[in-house]
């Protein structure tokens, strides 16, 4: 490839491809901040190797870089799990996987809920019936005997709504 200039090299890289690295990472691990570990491992490794880059179709070649890197990676995952001892908890499997995940997901609808009913008639039934036992705006609507669009938008108010007690929580 003969004498570039390695920041050069790197930056052009980057610039160029870091959605598709990116994209590669996320569809072959599915787990973002994954991906986004093995964006950075990419180019890294392009950038150590790049003395046996030939020139030719920098685009596959990258992408080749990445889909090792997340292959690699999946394939390793058995390897880093950490053996346990815990046997204890194998009895409390749940449809979540873990019993810990069950804990917040309980919690998180507790919560869910609490703030669905705490908003103004009609939204506090409209937020409950939707975002809580997730029904669709049709379902709501044969049951309130009101129309579709109205319960659309009762619908988006509560959602605003309910994105304001979520801010309002997250910024304590």
């Amino acid at each position: 490839m003969g004498k570039i200039d390695s920041t050069t090299f790197l930056s052009n890289l980057i610039e160029k491809y870091q959605n598709l690295v990116f994209s590669i990472c996320y569809k072959i691990t599915r787990d973002y901040f994954i991906a986004e570990d093995l964006t950075q491992e990419t180019f890294l490794s392009a950038f150590k190797h790049k003395d046996s880059f030939d020139g030719r179709n920098e685009k596959a070649w990258i992408a080749r870089i990445a889909t090792n890197k997340s292959i690699d990676y999946i394939n390793q995952a058995g390897r880093r799990l950490v053996p346990t001892e815990d046997t204890d908890m194998e009895q409390y499997k749940s449809k979540l996987g873990r019993p810990e995940a069950e804990v917040l997901e309980s919690d998180f609808r507790q919560n869910l809920k609490n703030h669905c009913l705490s908003l103004s008639p009609p939204y506090d039934q409209i937020a409950y019936l939707y975002f809580y036992e997730e029904k669709n705006p049709k379902e709501i609507a044969e049951m309130s005997q009101k129309n579709v669009k109205t319960i659309q938008t009762q619908i988006y108010r509560a959602r605003n709504a309910l994105r304001k007690i979520y801010e309002k929580e997250r910024s304590r």
